[in-house]
């Protein structure tokens, strides 16, 4: 399942100190059971749970998911790929933003400013897997004008959890 980000939704939504702590938990380890959470955060389990399935109401909380070490199974081929459309107007747009959600390679897709449209994190198996991506995404398209492609080297870092300030610093 893919989760586009609609830019157009309130950027925040309000967070008491136990929702934040609950985010912080979660982020570690989405697999922690209620008891367990309630424990950690002084609370009962009931009230977790339905702060919890407000968060994933209100989208604070997109998805839990496992992350799982790409060269382990097989896709040791990281890519950045900046791609300059040739024609763009909000159809257009949303058009190519739809295709890359579609594309299974295709990590993240970011629109954004500059010399380029788009930035897109792509993972492949190989350098010919992802020529043959490059030939079936981009020199298909009649509105991709250029892509530049850059290589992971080494990744040092790599993060899924986004920092939070407590409450009484939001």
């Amino acid at each position: 399942m893919t989760t586009a980000v609609d830019e157009t939704k309130p950027p925040t939504v309000a967070l008491d100190a136990l929702d934040l702590r609950l985010l912080d938990l979660l982020q570690d380890d989405a697999t922690l059971p209620m008891r367990t959470l309630a424990a950690k955060v002084g609370s009962s389990p009931a009230t977790c749970q339905r702060r919890v399935a407000a968060m994933r109401a209100s989208g604070v909380l997109l998805r839990e998911v496992a992350i799982v070490d790409r060269q382990r199974v097989g896709r040791p081929l990281t890519a950045f790929v900046s791609v300059e459309l040739d024609r763009q107007n909000d159809a257009l747009l949303r058009q190519f933003e739809q295709r890359m959600a579609a594309e299974p390679a295709v990590q993240a897709c970011y629109e954004v400013s500059g010399e380029f449209d788009f930035l897109l994190v792509v993972t492949a198996a190989s350098m010919q897997e992802y020529h043959a991506f490059t030939r079936a995404v981009f020199s298909s398209n009649h509105n991709v004008r250029n892509f530049k492609s850059m290589f992971a080297m080494h990744c040092s870092k790599f993060e899924t959890r986004v920092p939070l300030a407590p409450a009484d610093e939001a």
